[in-house]
């Protein structure tokens, strides 16, 4: 493939993810203050004017005007700036991984449905149920295509039971043993989901890079001890590790011993 076409494609992927980063953060918005994720246009939540094309040009628009609404200067939080940013990141990272493929279409779609749920868990400490069902809905839509089609859809399954059903058993435990509740049934649905696209060894990674991440976040958020924790976030972080980098690094591990 030429050069100025391998560009090209990657400057659409990057567009695409931070139109899409900004739609995840504006959906999450919504829901969390109580309102409908797709009815009624996008206005400044200071002063309620709707925003017009060039206010809703992401990236660009933060960057241009300051990250201040143009009608009453108040400020815009830097949130809708890195979640459009990272929207970009994740679209080029998956055309660069897979190329212009179902499967990374199947990612992108999942990854960003984790992340609009990761949001919404920062804000309120809940993960919709409406995110889970619509990435189960990707899946099956995912493995409907695939040739032939049992394969996928057992694999997936199989997935999804490894990253959710031993956290189910520990956190079952867990509860007992402390007399309190130690995960939300949220996060435990979110692995089955996300668990569902990867084979079960890359969701046992998930587990881990997701454990990992949600410490980070921790750490860097300063959580302090015996808050609630929203731990959607490390696990949609675990998951696009996972998608990137899950299947070389069993190779490179398991290639250790062969």
């Amino acid at each position: 493939m030429p050069l100025w076409l391998s560009m090209y494609i990657l400057f659409i992927a990057a567009l695409f993810g931070a139109a899409m980063g900004s739609f995840a953060n504006c959906a999450a918005a919504r829901l969390s203050s109580g309102q409908s994720a797709m009815k009624g246009r996008s206005h400044c939540p200071a002063c309620g004017h709707v925003l017009g094309v060039p206010d809703l040009f992401p990236i660009f628009s933060y960057l241009f005007l300051r990250g201040r609404c143009r009608y009453c200067d108040a400020r815009i939080s830097a949130r809708c700036l890195y979640t459009e940013l990272m929207g970009a990141a994740l679209c080029v990272s998956l055309v660069l991984r897979y190329g212009v493929t179902l499967q990374a279409a199947a990612y992108m779609a999942v990854l960003f449905l984790m992340l609009a749920a990761a949001l919404v868990d920062m804000d309120t400490g809940l993960i919709p149920n409406r995110f889970i069902l619509m990435g189960i809905g990707v899946f099956l839509i995912y493995a409907l295509l695939q040739r032939p089609v049992w394969p996928a859809l057992s694999r997936g399954l199989l997935g999804g039971a490894a990253a959710s059903v031993p956290l189910l058993l520990f956190v079952l435990l867990a509860d007992k043993l402390m007399g309190r509740e130690t995960m939300g049934g949220g996060d435990i649905k979110l692995f089955f989901m996300a668990g569902l696209y990867f084979d079960w060894k890359c969701s046992i990674l998930l587990l881990i890079f997701s454990c990992l991440c949600g410490i980070a976040f921790a750490v860097i958020v300063r959580q302090k001890r015996g808050e609630e924790f929203p731990f959607g976030p490390g696990i949609a972080m675990g998951a696009w590790i996972t998608a990137l980098a899950g299947a070389p690094l069993l190779q490179w591990y398991m290639g250790l011993f062969l």
